[in-house]
């Protein structure tokens, strides 16, 4: 019996009742799902509770898998990445480290479908606070893909500039949280939708 087949196995067990077959559920996909979590947020604390919760959700609604739409592993797979997507949407400060922690590096595949999978609206509503060359260097490096290098010359700016740019850019939306109430740890609470 192959992994998948195992996992479906599982879940017909805990469709049907079964704690006893939620552990060993657990134990096979539990890493998978907090890396996945991790990934996104890149945050600990944060992946921990989305895997706990991701796996609350399992035992809860376990009839919400159906084996000819893909394997569990992938169910899970969207299942966490939807929380971890959410969690990043009610706690924007998260989002802001994520980008800030982007900004000491290229942009690279999995950062950038990272970005491209966040509701831009996000993002875009508070770039229209800040001064327009940081909101240009921002939105090409982020959303655009584009190298330090290749806005330095479409920009005709030093790649010095371009960085620092990016950074104060990055400094600024972090000062928008308080403007535009963004949340702390609060979980959500005094949210203020854009």
């Amino acid at each position: 019996m192959d992994n998948n087949q195992e996992s479906v196995e599982l879940l017909k067990q805990i469709k049907n009742g079964s704690k006893d077959a939620f552990n060993p559920f657990y134990e096979i996909h539990s890493s998978f799902v907090f890396h996945i979590a991790y990934q996104v947020t890149g945050n600990r604390v944060e992946a921990e509770d989305i895997c706990h919760d991701v796996f609350i959700e399992v035992f809860q609604k376990a009839a919400q898998y159906k084996p000819n739409k893909g394997s569990v592993r992938a169910w899970l797979a969207v299942k966490t990445k939807s929380r971890s997507i959410d969690r990043l949407r009610k706690k924007k400060p998260l989002l802001i480290q994520k980008l800030e922690s982007l900004s000491y590096q290229e942009v690279q595949g999995a950062d950038l479908a990272f970005l491209k999978e966040i509701e831009s609206k996000i993002i875009l509503e508070a770039l229209n606070h800040i001064p327009k060359s940081q909101r240009e260097a921002i939105y090409r490096s982020y959303f655009k893909g584009e190298t330090h290098k290749q806005i330095s010359q479409d920009m005709q700016k030093p790649l010095g500039s371009v960085k620092s740019l990016i950074r104060y850019g990055l400094q600024n939306l972090r000062k928008q949280k308080s403007i535009l109430r963004w949340t702390g740890s609060n979980g959500g609470a005094n949210r203020h939708e854009l």
